[in-house]
């Protein structure tokens, strides 16, 4: 009924099996080996079309030029201080409703659930004209908090239904104890399920952090002054008229991507058992 191990199928399966799975891994590692050697050229290799060989110079200049010339310390602040409120927003928040709509019985109960999951459904690049105007006529435009607000409302969809099924996986009988044992809703979930969701949140706050820390088109259309720009928007400005400075974006892109890398890394653990919990019973 369910597939053997790949360790126990026959020498030649398992052999074309790792022959494949090296052969698509490099695939993937191809344009970040080509971002990785092109922060590292010179301006001089990539006019004369060096895009995929070794660099004649190796410029680990770039990484430093990157800060020089733009204001990079500004914009990796900026993402830090939309990023980790949004984040622990959206969390909070999704917390809280998952295990109401799980734990919970009530009128409207299935219906509310239902929105939350349907949210998900909306492509929301059809929103962008009602919330930049929406943003304008608040006077949240060009502002940290048009974005924090924004992937707040927008992740807390995916959050609460991630949670909510999380949270009713959790046996009854441990808030029936409790109750029993005089306990309120509040020390419930603070002192019982809370402790039990840990690999959830840490599951959830790696995958939040890297969808709003990577966003491009919504920097886009709500900032526009260096003064608010993240990360993924200021680096654009090295894109000029006539020339652009790949080698600037590429050590920038590469410096940018350095944060949701070493967070999954210290959640790393965390992630995965969030990941499988349920799979095995």
């Amino acid at each position: 009924m369910f597939p053997a191990p790949i360790q126990e199928a026959p020498a030649p399966k398992r052999y074309a099996y790792y022959a494949l799975v090296a052969i698509a891994l490099i695939f993937w590692l191809l344009p970040l080996m080509a971002v990785l050697l092109t922060s590292i050229r010179s301006l001089t290799e990539l006019n004369e079309g060096n895009y995929w060989g070794m660099p004649k110079e190796w410029k680990f200049s770039n990484y430093i030029e990157v800060f020089q010339q733009t204001p990079m310390i500004r914009y990796m602040l900026n993402t830090v201080i939309i990023t980790l409120p949004a984040v622990a927003g959206a969390i909070t928040l999704a917390t809280l409703a998952g295990f109401g709509l799980a734990k919970y019985k009530f009128r409207g109960n299935l219906l509310m659930f239902c929105m939350f999951v349907g949210g998900n459904f909306v492509p929301f690049q059809i929103l962008m004209v009602p919330v930049r105007n929406m943003a304008v006529r608040m006077g949240l435009y060009d502002t940290f908090w048009a974005l924090i607000l924004f992937h707040l409302a927008f992740q807390t969809g995916f959050c609460t239904l991630f949670m909510r099924n999380f949270i009713s996986t959790l046996p009854d009988a441990l808030m029936e104890s409790a109750r029993v044992e005089g306990a309120n809703e509040f020390q419930i979930f603070w002192s019982i399920i809370l402790p039990l969701m840990r690999p959830a949140l840490a599951a959830l706050a790696v995958l939040i952090f890297t969808f709003i820390w990577n966003d491009y088109f919504w920097a886009l259309v709500m900032v526009q002054s260096d003064a608010v720009k993240p990360v993924t928007t200021g680096l654009s400005a090295l894109r000029g008229e006539w020339v652009a400075s790949w080698q600037l974006i590429s050590a920038g892109s590469i410096i940018a991507a350095l944060p949701p890398v070493a967070m999954f890394f210290l959640l790393q653990r965390q992630f995965i058992a969030g990941l499988t919990l349920g799979a095995v019973k």
